[in-house]
C-alpha cells in the first residue's frame, strides 16, 4: 500500500481517534467500553493524561452519558440509557407524527407475521432449532436470522412508538399553551 493509499482511507482502528481532541477521544473510548473502567485505563485509551480523563469522565457524568461507580478507584461505563433517549429525540426531531405512526405500524405488522410464523409472542419464545427442524423451507441460519430481525423490530418500535408519544405530547402542549 502506497503512502497516498494509507493517508486516503480511515485510520486503523486502534488509532480510530488519534486525530480527534482530548474531550473527542475520551469520548470515543467511552463509546467502545462495555464495563465499568478506571479513570486511568480510559486514559491509557484516550492517549492523554489520567487527571485530564477524570474531568471529562466527570463532565461526562454529569450531562449523564457515563455512570461513575465509586470505589477505589471509580469505574465511569457507558450510560446507554442516555444513548437512548438521545435516539429517540432524533427520532422526534427528524419524523412528523405521522412518519411515526406509518413506521410504527409497518414493524407491527413484521412483528405480527413473525408470530404467526413462529406461534410465539417473543423471539425468545422460540427454540430455534426445533423450528429450523421442523421446517422444509428455514434452515437454522434463517431462524436465527429471523429471530434477530424480530428482536430489533421490536426494539425499534418502542423507539419510533416513544418518540412518537414524545411528538404527539409535545403538539399537545403547544396547541393548549
Amino acid at each position: 500500500m502506497s503512502e497516498t493509499d494509507a493517508a486516503d482511507g480511515p485510520p486503523p482502528f486502534e488509532d480510530a481517534f488519534s486525530s480527534d481532541d482530548v474531550e473527542q477521544r475520551i469520548y470515543g473510548t467511552i463509546l467502545q467500553t462495555r464495563e465499568p473502567t478506571t479513570a486511568s485505563a480510559i486514559a491509557d485509551s484516550a492517549d492523554c493524561d489520567p487527571k485530564t480523563a477524570r474531568k471529562y469522565l466527570g463532565w461526562f457524568d454529569d450531562l449523564g452519558i457515563v455512570t461513575r461507580h465509586d470505589g477505589h478507584p471509580a469505574t465511569y461505563e457507558r450510560n446507554d440509557a442516555y444513548f437512548e433517549w438521545r435516539r429517540i429525540n432524533q427520532l422526534a426531531a427528524d419524523h412528523s407524527v405521522e412518519d411515526l405512526q406509518d413506521r410504527v405500524r409497518k414493524l407491527t405488522t413484521r412483528i405480527t407475521e413473525y408470530e404467526a410464523t413462529y406461534d410465539a409472542a417473543s423471539p425468545a419464545a422460540v427454540d430455534a432449532v426445533a423450528a429450523a427442524e421442523g421446517s422444509d423451507e428455514r434452515t437454522i441460519d434463517d431462524v436465527y436470522s429471523d429471530l434477530a430481525d424480530w428482536a430489533t423490530a421490536r426494539e425499534e418500535r418502542d423507539r419510533y412508538e416513544r418518540a412518537r408519544q414524545q411528538r404527539t405530547g409535545g403538539e399537545r402542549e403547544q396547541a393548549s399553551g
